[in-house]
């Protein structure tokens, strides 16, 4: 059976499909995730309804391209989060830049947050559609980790980009529910959490406490595998 080879867009083809995602974001900000149909989308894109089939299956499909555009943004804004080895420092410039890039969406992130919390939903961040996203997000706080000042047993070391990926998703639910000016309240949370988790790990190298870290350590790796 011949090799499946990834399926090359063209930049016009790229074009069009980043146009109907930025259109469908500015409806779903303006109107409502519920109320916005693929025709509207499509008529703001400029383009046919068929081509707007052609490139996205559906809604959901498109809160999932947004997903994915938000990761490769905030993957680049956290860049200057890697200029130091200071595990706190690079942690709260990882959080940080997060908030910067989702900012300009955070009308929109109340929208949809009741699709996405619903554990049965393809928005919903734990799901097999939002898996390129969740793993993309989880692989910024590896680089967090690595390169870092950190000091941890290296079973803990594997699973902490993964437990920082969870943290941040508290923090984004935060942020969805945060109606403070530029979302201040989120920031100072950031500010607030990033000493602590610092500190927390940190204490995972006591002897006392490495055999409670192990231990959930393996509870951890049941529920996976369960």
């Amino acid at each position: 059976m011949p090799e499946k080879r990834p399926v090359r867009r063209s930049s016009k083809a790229e074009q069009t499909r980043s146009g109907i995602v930025d259109a469908a974001m500015s409806l779903f900000r303006t109107g409502g995730y519920d109320a916005t149909t693929m025709r509207a989308i499509a008529d703001e894109a400029g383009v046919s309804l068929g081509s707007a089939y052609y490139y996205f299956s559906g809604k959901e499909e498109l809160v999932q391209a947004f997903y994915d555009q938000i990761q490769v943004e905030h993957a680049v804004a956290a860049e200057t989060a890697y200029d130091t080895v200071v595990f706190a420092d690079r942690l709260r410039g990882a959080m940080d830049s997060f908030l910067d890039v989702a900012g300009p969406f955070h009308d929109f992130g109340g929208q949809f947050f009741r699709n996405a919390a619903d554990p049965r939903s393809p928005l919903s961040p734990f799901s097999e559609q939002s898996m390129p996203a969740r793993e993309a997000s989880t692989a910024l706080f590896r680089r967090v980790v690595e390169g870092s000042d950190l000091k941890v047993a290296p079973a803990l070391r594997d699973e902490l980009p993964e437990l920082l990926w969870l943290l941040h998703m508290g923090v984004v639910l935060f942020w969805v529910h945060d109606d403070s000016d530029g979302q201040r309240r989120t920031r100072g949370l950031v500010a607030g959490i990033v000493p602590l988790v610092d500190r927390a790990v940190r204490l995972t190298r006591l002897p006392l406490v490495r055999g409670l870290v192990d231990d959930a350590m393996a509870v951890a790796r049941q529920l996976r595998t369960s």
